[in-house]
């Protein structure tokens, strides 16, 4: 179990820790995928600005993730899926993907083996043979702060007003219900007495930014025959 973070800078100096990042709930690993790692083939949902997605997209480009992105799913026109198409990724913009037989054939006809849910704020019906395979962070320690509508500075807002004095994010495998589904991970960070939901949501997002690669570095290796 970590009880904090420490950043070096390229030479190796041991930088103070921002006030921002206060532990990490759930130990994984702190070194690059190993090159030698098969490629994992991922499909990646997204609704919004698509920091995640190019998050997770750094990651990979830097070799801490062994992903390929195969496809991008947005549930609308957003600059995520400009994201997506500016780096040369298959996207699909479909704001009606209810139906599991159409996210099935999607998911199939793309060759993708994992659903990394990134900012993706609909309620994805999963597969049967997909359950298990499809992984999603929130901006809160769920199950605080989860559910229908729970999303982007809602959640934030919550927090706040319930006085919480302390707030992260959790990777989880998503389950069919909202927010729901095993724990895979959590970093947390304090709650500040004179944070906003906008200064709250910049510290937990950096502690996302650091999370949801290295979670999924891990599921990947653990649970990709």
């Amino acid at each position: 179990m970590f009880l904090g973070y420490a950043l070096a800078d390229d030479a190796g100096v041991i930088l103070p820790l921002s006030r921002w990042i206060a532990k990490e709930i759930v130990a994984l690993p702190e070194t690059s995928a190993p090159r030698s790692l098969r490629s994992v083939p991922i499909a990646v949902f997204v609704s919004g600005g698509g920091r995640t997605l190019e998050n997770i997209d750094n990651a990979i480009h830097r070799g801490d993730l062994a992903a390929t992105i195969e496809l991008v799913v947005a549930s609308k026109e957003c600059p995520g899926a400009d994201f997506a198409r500016r780096r040369g990724y298959t996207t699909v913009v479909d704001g009606r993907l209810d139906a599991v037989n159409e996210v099935e054939r999607l998911l199939n006809d793309s060759g993708a083996h994992w659903v990394v849910l990134a900012g993706y704020v609909r309620l994805l019906p999963i597969p049967d043979r997909w359950r298990g395979r499809v992984v999603n962070i929130h901006p809160s320690l769920l199950p605080r702060h989860g559910g229908r509508g729970m999303y982007g500075q809602r959640v934030h807002e919550a927090v706040l007003r319930a006085g919480d004095a302390e707030s992260g994010c959790t990777v989880h495998l998503a389950d069919g219900e909202y927010d729901r589904g095993e724990t895979i991970a959590q970093a947390s960070c304090p709650v500040y007495p004179d944070d906003t939901p906008r200064t709250l949501a910049s510290r937990v997002f950096e502690l996302e930014t650091d999370l949801y690669p290295k979670a999924l570095a891990k599921l990947f290796a653990e649970r990709t025959g």
